[in-house]
C-alpha cells in the first residue's frame, strides 16, 4: 500500500494567507513535517485529531527524505509544510528525488510568497503601465553562488522592481550592487520584516544610502523581504499613465470602445 505526499505552502506568516487548497490538505494529512522556523504553528490548527505532527527545523535533507518516504510507504497521507511556495527558494527538487525514485506520488499546492505579502503590507503595486511590467524575484550572492548573468548588479540594469529575498544580512553588498546597476543613492527601498506575522510585521522605509545603517537601527536582522523598483511610492507621486484596460477608448471582447 502506498500513499502520497504533498509539498503544501504555508504562505509568508499569517495562518490564513494558506490557500483553500493548503488547508484542506492539511486537514485531511495522517503526518505533517513542516518547517517550524518560518511555517507559523497556527496553520496546524487544521490538522485532524491523531495527525503525526513533527518540526523539521533540527532535521538534515537525508532525515526529511526518511521521514516522507517511511510515512508514504506505510500508505499515509503526508504533508510537507514549507514556508511561502514549495517552488521558490525551497529544496523542492533535492528532497523529492528519492520519493520519485521510490514511485510514490507527490502533488505540490502553491502559496503565498513573501514579495506578494510585503507589498501588500506596504501598500505598494510591483507593477505600474509605462513604469515597469516586470518583477524579478532574485537574491544578493552570499554563500550560495549565482549563475552567469544573475548578479544583482546585472539584474538591477534592467531598471525592472527587484523582490530582493534571504538578502537582509548582505546589505552593503546590496547596497553597492545596485549603485554598480545604475541605482541612485536615493532610489526608494522598502524592507518589511516578517510580512503578515501577527504582532511581527514592521515596514521599513529607506533609500539606497541609508538601508543597511537604517535596517540595523530598526533590528532587522532576518525574515526581511526588500523590495527595489521605479513603483515605489506611486501612490503619494503625481499621476502617471493609465491603465489602458479600462480606457473608455481600450475596446475589448466585454466592452465596445467609446469614440
Amino acid at each position: 500500500m502506498t500513499g502520497a505526499v504533498w509539498f503544501v505552502g504555508a504562505g509568508p506568516g499569517a495562518a490564513d494567507l494558506i490557500t483553500v487548497r493548503g488547508r484542506d490538505r492539511v486537514a485531511d494529512a495522517d503526518a505533517v513535517l513542516y518547517a517550524g522556523s518560518l511555517v507559523p504553528a497556527g496553520v496546524l490548527a487544521w490538522a485532524p485529531a491523531g495527525c503525526e505532527i513533527a518540526d523539521s527545523k533540527g532535521m538534515t535533507l537525508a532525515q526529511i527524505q526518511d521521514w516522507l518516504l517511511e510515512r508514504a510507504r506505510q500508505g499515509r497521507r503526508v504533508v510537507r509544510l514549507q514556508p511561502g511556495d514549495p517552488g521558490l527558494y525551497g529544496a523542492f527538487v533535492e528532497i523529492v528525488r528519492p520519493l520519485d525514485e521510490a514511485g510514490i506520488p507527490v502533488h505540490l499546492v502553491p502559496g503565498v510568497t513573501s514579495a506578494m505579502a510585503a507589498a501588500a503590507a506596504a501598500g505598494e503595486s510591483l507593477t505600474l503601465p509605462e513604469g515597469t511590467q516586470t518583477v524579478i524575484f532574485t537574491r544578493v550572492e552570499g554563500r550560495t553562488p549565482m549563475p552567469d548573468g544573475e548578479h544583482l548588479a546585472d539584474l538591477a540594469r534592467h531598471g525592472s522592481t527587484l523582490c530582493l529575498y534571504l538578502s537582509v544580512t548582505l546589505l552593503e553588498r546590496l547596497a553597492e550592487a545596485l549603485r554598480q546597476g545604475g541605482w541612485d543613492d536615493d532610489a526608494p527601498v522598502v524592507v518589511v520584516h516578517r510580512a503578515s506575522w501577527p504582532e511581527a510585521e514592521a515596514v521599513l522605509r529607506t533609500r539606497v544610502a541609508d538601508l543597511a545603517a537604517d535596517c540595523r537601527e530598526a533590528g532587522v536582522r532576518s525574515q526581511g523581504m526588500i523590495l527595489v523598483g521605479p513603483t515605489l511610492g506611486a501612490r503619494q507621486a503625481a499621476a502617471g499613465a493609465r491603465s489602458r484596460l479600462y480606457d473608455p477608448a481600450f475596446g475589448h471582447r466585454f466592452r465596445r470602445r467609446q469614440r
